[in-house]
């Protein structure tokens, strides 16, 4: 098969990808076409079937794996795949971990890493929640180690949530070095714990999708609720040190309009807040380039910096 990370404008592509959604729309005309978007373990490409009562365009759902021929097109700076054909593939046509994109670090490492993180803490109280996390509770470390850290945003991929809590730790490690005034222990059990409910917030792969309690909730409100409940089986957990770890998951995104539910107050919370945004926007920057490898110059306007970004190779 030829993954999606090597389409090519012009490109004429015929193998088996993963359905990740499908939507009926009209256009403009009135004429009837198909939206979806195909998956494999290198990443996600925007398709259109722009015939779909066809004879070549069989029945098929979102979350099937499709056999489809198209062309690779570029559209408004992207690429995009124009499908003139689709079947429903059957089992033993494709193996299953080739289409679920897979975080580049290695799943079974960074859990020794996260294991580590967890010695290093040495207030009881923290020290035995993440315990209780990151060791004991089995169910939610195979959730944690299989997750991603969002939809589609950044680290969007399995293991893409224990990638991204390592780096943002692994960040707020450094600033506790730089910075005395830094509690270690609060900080760094708040930077493991941050995103704890974002295996509640988005449904496995393949789906990857936000699920009703995910919508109606969100990660931050329901990470603060996670980790009250743990804390309430720990005899004599003082209160003021769950307040403070309570209010730096609630406090991580840094302003009202990004969902925080509150502003950082404590230093440790502006940490957090800074980041937590570092990682996600070297990620974001990191998976732009690797999406247009090759292209030198200027790659368009981004919205998530809100400025016309460039990619440079090469050295100065």
């Amino acid at each position: 098969m030829q993954y999606i990370s090597d389409f090519h404008e012009s490109d004429r592509v015929r193998g088996v990808y993963l359905c990740k959604n499908v939507t009926s729309a009209v256009t403009k005309n009135g004429k009837p076409y198909l939206n979806m978007i195909l998956q494999d373990k290198t990443g996600t490409v925007d398709a259109k079937v722009w015939e779909p009562n066809d004879p070549g365009i069989d029945d098929f759902e979102k979350l099937d794996f499709i056999e489809i021929n198209g062309d690779v097109v570029v559209f408004n700076s992207s690429l995009q795949l124009n499908v003139k054909r689709v079947r429903k593939a059957s089992e033993g046509e494709y193996a299953p971990e080739d289409y679920l994109p897979v975080s580049p670090r290695n799943n079974d490492e960074m859990y020794r890493e996260v294991l580590k993180i967890v010695e290093s803490v040495q207030n009881p109280y923290y020290h035995k929640l993440m315990e209780m996390i990151f060791v004991e509770d089995q169910e939610f470390i195979s959730r944690f180690r299989r997750s991603s850290a969002a939809k589609t945003v950044h680290h969007g991929y399995v293991g893409g949530l224990m990638e991204h809590t390592l780096s943002v730790t692994n960040l707020c490690r450094f600033y506790c070095k730089s910075y005395p005034i830094l509690k270690y222990d609060l900080l760094i059990t708040a930077a493991m714990c941050h995103d704890i409910a974002k295996t509640k917030e988005l449904s496995p792969f393949p789906e990857n999708d936000y699920t009703d309690e995910g919508q109606l909730l969100g990660h931050i409100v329901m990470g603060s609720q996670m980790i009250a409940e743990y804390a309430a089986r720990i005899p004599d957990f003082p209160p003021v040190l769950l307040q403070q770890l309570q209010h730096c998951i609630l406090a991580h995104h840094g302003k009202y309009e990004y969902g925080s539910p509150k502003l950082p107050a404590l230093v440790e919370a502006v940490a957090l807040n800074f980041a937590d945004d570092t990682d996600a926007k070297m990620e974001i920057f990191r998976e732009l380039l690797e999406k247009n490898y090759g292209n030198n110059g200027w790659l368009g306007f981004n919205k998530m910096f809100d400025s016309n970004v460039h990619a440079t190779l090469g050295d100065l």
